[in-house]
């Protein structure tokens, strides 16, 4: 999963950052509506967390831009304006999910992936290939019964490659789901995080396994 968090707030913004990354998945922070849309053209994201107040304007009018999307992003606005009639006109002009500020971090964290979950492949928000099964709302992976234990590069990698399972993921398709915007990625490390991840599926008997497509990507393929 890939965030934009559109918050002014550097505390707030550096909070939620973490906070999503633990729980979700890559965040990447905009301060301002201009820069937020320019990202959101260029890059694919699952969920848009918006503040309204910001230096450029309300955060509801990059509403418009969100919904002429495709895949479209799903939509949560955060702001301290929770007056009902807000809430009313952010829901009717296209947000999925509206929370007030100050809010509990476990809160956010279930409202967003109820978001997510309306968006996710199945109504259970899981997939699966062969033995191998990836929920998409709490990001967690299991071989058959047994839970896979993965750090979180990998689990992105995985992530993205189940969402495309059968088929080629390009390189830097998989970077941007492993990496935010700002991160330097270093060569061959990708190369790294999906060497170590065939292992972890191959040990825990997985049938599914990570193809190398030499110069273009991988793919997620059963044996």
């Amino acid at each position: 999963m890939r965030i934009l968090i559109v918050e002014d707030d550097r505390e707030l913004a550096s909070s939620l950052k973490a906070m999503l990354e633990a729980a979700i998945g890559v965040a990447d922070v905009f301060e301002t509506l201009a820069d937020a849309e320019a990202a959101l053209l260029a890059f694919k994201f699952d969920l848009v967390v918006i503040d309204r107040n910001l230096p450029d304007g309300d955060g509801l009018s990059l509403l418009p831009t969100l919904r002429q999307l495709r895949p479209r992003p799903a939509t949560l606005v955060l702001t301290a304006l929770d007056d009902p009639t807000d809430i009313v006109s952010a829901l009717d002009k296209g947000a999925d999910e509206y929370v007030g500020k100050p809010f509990e971090p476990m809160e956010l964290i279930a409202r967003a992936r109820a978001v997510l979950r309306r968006y996710s492949l199945d109504e259970t928000g899981s997939t699966q290939f062969g033995n191998l099964s990836f929920d998409l709302v709490n990001r967690s992976a299991m071989i058959g019964e047994n839970a896979l234990c993965v750090p979180r590069r990998e689990l992105a990698v995985l992530e993205a490659l189940i969402r495309r399972a059968g088929r080629v993921v390009q390189r830097d398709n998989l970077e941007a789901a492993v990496y935010n915007i700002d991160e330097e990625i270093e060569s061959n490390v990708l190369d790294s995080h999906v060497s170590r991840l065939r292992k972890r599926l191959r040990e825990g008997n997985c049938n599914a396994t990570i193809r190398t497509i030499r110069g273009i990507g991988y793919m997620l393929v059963q044996e």
